[in-house]
């Protein structure tokens, strides 16, 4: 139990941290004392603050001011490490806009990517900011092929063509239970011409089949058989719904 000497002086040593007044980035009235503000506390981990700082920044910096570009990297940054994805993602394509030519657009798109990619958490979920995460890797990819995040790049796009490959067989899968047979071939078709090296591609393909023959289209079943053996010469699913290759008539 504190005896009364030692509450009261618990409570004196505590008074000024719950009197701190809150963060105001307005009080600095010079902009390389914001940015030093703004720098110390970004590395103390402060995220909040130094977001407010580096927004401040972004409106008061000159465009030719060489630390406004930083200042949105920092910012996007800093709202990524709150967790807002979606800010950070705008505040990065904002650098990309504002400041084409710079060092650190390479660095933008990559991490506007994965600020997009982090906001779509199943293949099941609506795939917009999937696609705003693959137009951010293909443009990296386009505009700066020698970047250090051009081989990552790759590696997320290589991730979001499963899940819209994953997206797209499900939703024919789906239709082809509801025996909704046109629309299933339809998605389909498209895991096998958007995403042929997708690990659901080869099960679009035996559904497709399933599809043809279900509404007795023989001419497109035996045609995708064709296709299923080139594609997948030793599978043994294939093997037992196409059979073997036909024979080559001797010449």
């Amino acid at each position: 139990m504190f005896k009364p000497k030692t509450l009261l002086l618990a409570l004196l040593l505590a008074a000024p941290l719950a009197c701190k007044p809150p963060f105001d980035p307005k009080i600095y009235t010079s902009s390389d004392k914001l940015f030093q503000v703004a720098m110390a506390e970004y590395k103390a981990g402060r995220y909040d603050n130094a977001a407010k700082a580096f927004e401040k920044l972004t409106l008061d910096l000159s465009a030719r001011d060489p630390r406004l570009p930083l200042s949105y990297y920092y910012l996007a940054q800093s709202q990524t490490k709150n967790g807002e994805y979606l800010l950070a993602a705008g505040t990065y394509n904002r650098l990309i806009d504002a400041f084409p030519q710079d060092t650190l657009v390479d660095d933008a798109f990559y991490l506007s990517g994965k600020a997009y990619q982090h906001e779509w958490r199943q293949p099941q979920l609506d795939p917009t900011y999937g696609k705003s995460a693959q137009t951010a890797f293909e443009s990296l990819l386009t505009t700066y092929p020698d970047s250090p995040y051009a081989q990552r790049a790759k590696n997320e796009l290589d991730k979001l063509d499963e899940w819209f490959a994953e997206k797209d067989y499900d939703t024919g899968y789906l239709y082809l239970k509801r025996k909704a047979y046109d629309s299933a071939i339809i998605y389909f078709k498209d895991v096998i011409r958007l995403h042929p090296r997708a690990a659901k591609t080869r099960d679009a393909y035996l559904m497709l089949l399933e599809a043809y023959r279900a509404i007795k289209y023989t001419e497109d079943a035996r045609d995708l058989c064709n296709d299923m053996r080139k594609a997948y010469p030793n599978d043994r699913e294939v093997l037992k719904q196409c059979g073997p290759a036909p024979a080559t008539p001797a010449t």
